[in-house]
């Protein structure tokens, strides 16, 4: 890769990661433990990974990753939920590193056609409430006051995945189907 074309591809990345965070601001509505629907804040992540490819979309989506952890301790007071060490470390991990990271995996599903753009999209969407799916089962349990933790979970983070996940897919593929997209990402 030519000196020219990375210094492209790093100011796009740079770029994008910008406009995710500023989209991550722009909030539907927001939920009191964390969580929030947003306005398609994950799609600039997703189309580095298609236009760049994987290499470029984990790089990219792995910094957007640092950018939300770094918003959810100076907005949301992370440390200030009075988690031990372990369960901080696991929010960490499982709230901010690997779902946002997983994002730059959209490429993952191969060709460039506006179906495989979708199920690529769907799928690291699906991912990331599994992460998020996770988290509230395992490390947020000493807040459910239901019976069952993982229904709990699943209902609490399926309230503002859901309506992410047929956003972000409807958005990509009315995005991917625009000429001037489609000629950059072929």
């Amino acid at each position: 890769m030519t000196n020219k074309k990375q210094i492209r591809n790093l100011t796009l990345s740079a770029i994008f990661v910008a406009l995710s965070t500023a989209l991550s601001m722009l909030k539907v509505y927001h939920l009191p433990l964390g969580g929030s629907v947003t306005l398609f804040s994950m799609l600039p992540i997703i189309m580095i990974s298609e236009m760049l490819g994987l290499k470029w979309g984990v790089g990219s989506a792995f910094c957007y990753s640092l950018v939300q952890l770094g918003h959810g301790i100076a907005v949301d007071g992370v440390f200030s939920w009075g988690l031990t060490s372990t369960a901080l470390i696991g929010t960490i991990l499982l709230d901010y590193i690997l779902p946002f990271t997983v994002l730059g995996l959209a490429r993952v599903t191969g060709n460039k056609n506006t179906v495989h753009i979708v199920m690529g999209t769907a799928l690291v969407l699906v991912i990331r409430f599994l992460c998020h799916l996770l988290s509230g089962a395992i490390i947020f349990d000493i807040w459910c006051e239901w019976e069952d933790v993982w229904f709990y979970s699943l209902c609490y983070n399926g309230s503002y995945m859901l309506p992410e996940l047929v956003m972000t897919v409807v958005g990509a593929a009315i995005v991917f189907n625009l000429p001037q997209v489609k000629k950059i990402v072929k």
